[in-house]
């Protein structure tokens, strides 16, 4: 049995959301849902709609909701060996308000559900064997202590099997303070053989005063490492190095996006985390592999709904040659 090209884990939710605008959570109003989420597991769908050989670990109630996601693994060929229902806990769910502006009310019942009950007890080590990518959410880290430390022994894990190390390190303040954070991922920055994060990320996690400083910084100690630095609708930045001949040169390269109308922007960045290593994890160089992880990211925000908008490999092909 060959192993799986990627494993992650993390908050295991469901998402009921308001069906109008500008509806507040904390006044009466409709909601639809429940409809299968939580970052990790939006990613780990998205690269098994991609083709990919993917597994999560995770944990859901005993309930109805948690039979939606686990439902929802199974009908995309998600490996769940690692996905744990816990029957003293309740699935996790978020509650979702949209304003006109485009920004979201939330509000979480994940810290004390299923989803929060996250440890390292939960990694099943032969997820880890002849495994290629573990890939690491800074959201996922930043729930607890115990999240953290399923963390740091997934990373020990996959580096033993040798696998290549995902980190986007998707800062939530509410979660955990910046400075917190600093320290925290700092051993997930250091193994990460690709970075994802946003150039304000970059930029607090990285030493430099400018991207281009910080990410030299990241070159020198690991030449071969790429850093995606998403910029949302407008696409990505493309950030590598020369080679150990050349440890303070770094070559940039701007992939711009798609222009698409969004309807629901939950998931576009775990959409484009999928894309980019999918492809990237297939030979694929990293700027091609950004060009498709655009198109990932661009499709996952047209239609309502945290999953919905993950594409196949066929629509994200067609997508792509519509557009060039």
């Amino acid at each position: 049995m060959t192993g799986l090209d990627i494993l992650t884990f993390g908050e295991a939710l469901v998402e009921v959301m308001r069906t109008e605008i500008d509806q507040p959570l904390d006044q009466p109003a409709l909601f639809t849902g429940p409809y299968p989420s939580g970052a990790p597991f939006i990613f780990v769908v998205q690269a098994a709609r991609l083709g990919a050989k993917v597994g999560a670990v995770g944990a859901v109630g005993q309930d109805a909701f948690g039979k939606c996601l686990l439902d929802q693994l199974h009908l995309d060929g998600v490996d769940t060996r690692g996905v744990h229902t816990l029957p003293d806990y309740t699935t996790g769910v978020a509650f979702v308000g949209y304003r006109q502006d485009g920004s979201r009310e939330f509000v979480f019942h994940a810290r004390h559900a299923a989803a929060g009950q996250i440890s390292p007890q939960m990694l099943d080590e032969s997820l880890f064997e002849g495994l290629k990518c573990l890939h690491v959410m800074g959201s996922t880290l930043s729930m607890h202590e115990g999240a953290l430390q399923t963390g740091l022994r997934a990373l020990e894990l996959a580096k033993s099997a040798g696998a290549k190390i995902s980190f986007d390190p998707n800062i939530r303040p509410q979660l955990m303070p910046a400075e917190r954070a600093r320290t925290a991922f700092a051993p997930f920055i250091q193994a990460a053989d690709v970075l994802i994060p946003s150039a304000e990320e970059l930029l607090l996690l990285g030493e430099g005063d400018s991207l281009e400083a910080a990410v030299r910084n990241l070159l020198r100690d690991k030449p071969e490492r790429v850093v995606v630095v998403t910029q949302g609708a407008d696409g990505c930045v493309v950030m590598t190095g020369e080679g150990r001949a050349k440890p303070d040169s770094v070559l940039s390269r701007m992939i711009p996006g798609y222009p698409v109308i969004e309807v629901d922007p939950t998931g576009a960045g775990d959409c484009f985390d999928a894309g980019f290593l999918v492809r990237w994890l297939a030979g694929d160089d990293p700027v091609t592999a950004a060009v498709y992880a655009n198109a990932c990211g661009a499709l996952s925000v047209t239609v309502k709904g945290p999953m919905a908008g993950a594409r196949n490999r066929i629509d994200v092909q067609a997508f792509i040659e519509s557009h060039q």
